[in-house]
């Protein structure tokens, strides 16, 4: 049931409009002023707002800029009633953010009218975005129809990056959030010793560098195009509205996102316990599928043997032999640097 905040402080208009709207089934709050108002909304967060302009204590005008400025609040749907005498009023209101607008006196159907159309436009992000296929733009529009994220600008900018070209380093302030559309990148931590362990492989429809943006830290880490790459950069500005501007979004969002920190924990406990031939048979199964997931890519894949043996936490030696004992079982099909996985369910299966 959908929750209608009604701000009215005449108590004949509010009172007959909150029972119009009962019995067309939704949940009705009511407050006599705008400061009431703000502070029902901030209680219960309603799914739509129909609220007068002139108003004591705080008007229509004040209410809905409270509201933008609220991250709780921003991107309700917003509906404004003003008399006739004040429609010239109607363009300040439309201005700061508003929907749409009733015009007193007004019917049931009128009143009922505004409400649906207001509520079906501000529609439910979908449970999932194939961000394999141009997914990432239909989501970063229906965030900003959803969260009325206006300053969200959809139109992203591809940029290329050629193979082996930093994208940020080590203890660089973050600035955005990185999207692949195309080619692979692997972020790389450096130890004291010298020695680099790849933290990372990143494919076509996936984020990375967000964790710095959460943290409000530096980079912990390097990200280097490993193929030439076609990267979508989200400003960090951005990044924190698609977060705090309207929980639909906060938490499709989030889901997006959410598979890479998994992910990362898995890693690091296989590193700790699992075997080289089992360390080997995750990251092959995980770079085949990656790859997979590009259909206009040929079967084979290629990762030098420095930076896979970097991803699984093992010496080049190790998984060299590693990687001959696997063609050797008819596992993998090994040309050059070329890697193509043969029998994915029996690496998958093997208990070793």
């Amino acid at each position: 049931m959908k929750t209608i905040l009604l701000i009215e402080d005449n108590d004949l208009i509010r009172e007959s409009t909150a029972e119009i709207l009962e019995l067309a089934g939704y949940a009705v709050l009511t407050a006599e002023n705008g400061k009431l108002g703000v502070e029902q909304a901030r209680a219960t967060r309603p799914d739509l707002v129909i609220c007068d302009i002139m108003m004591p204590v705080l008007d229509g005008y004040g209410v809905l800029q409270i509201f933008n400025q609220d991250a709780q609040l921003a991107g309700i749907p917003f509906i404004f009633l003003t008399a006739k005498t004040e429609r010239t009023d109607m363009r300040k209101g439309m201005e700061l953010g508003a929907d749409d607008y009733l015009t007193k006196p007004f019917d049931e159907s009128e009143l009922l009218s505004a409400i649906t159309g207001r509520l079906n436009r501000f529609r439910h992000l979908k449970p999932d975005y194939d961000l394999q296929r141009e997914g990432l733009q239909e989501f970063l529009e229906d965030a900003r129809v959803v969260g009325n994220l206006q300053s969200l600008s959809v139109d992203r900018k591809v940029h290329t990056v050629r193979k082996k070209q930093d994208v940020y380093s080590e203890g660089d302030e973050p600035t955005r959030l990185y999207f692949v559309k195309a080619g692979r990148v692997k972020t790389v931590k450096t130890t004291a010793a010298g020695k680099e362990l790849i933290t990372g492989i990143y494919g076509p429809g996936e984020f990375f560098g967000y964790m710095p943006l959460l943290e409000h830290t530096k980079h912990g880490d390097s990200a280097v195009a490993v193929d030439d790459s076609e990267l979508v950069y989200i400003p960090k500005d951005d990044f924190m509205q698609l977060l705090l501007r309207n929980p639909d979004v906060s938490q499709q969002f989030i889901r997006l996102l959410a598979g890479r920190v998994r992910e990362r924990e898995q890693q690091l406990v296989g590193m700790a316990y699992n075997s080289i031939r089992r360390r080997v048979a995750d990251t092959l199964l995980h770079l085949h599928e990656q790859h997979a997931a590009d259909s206009s890519l040929a079967p084979t894949f290629q990762l030098s043997r420095d930076d896979m043996a970097a991803l699984v936490g093992t010496a080049p030696e190790s998984l060299i032999r590693t990687l001959s004992e696997f063609k050797q079982d008819g596992l993998i099909e090994l040309a050059g640097k070329d890697i193509r996985v043969l029998q994915p369910d029996k690496l998958r299966r093997a208990n070793w």
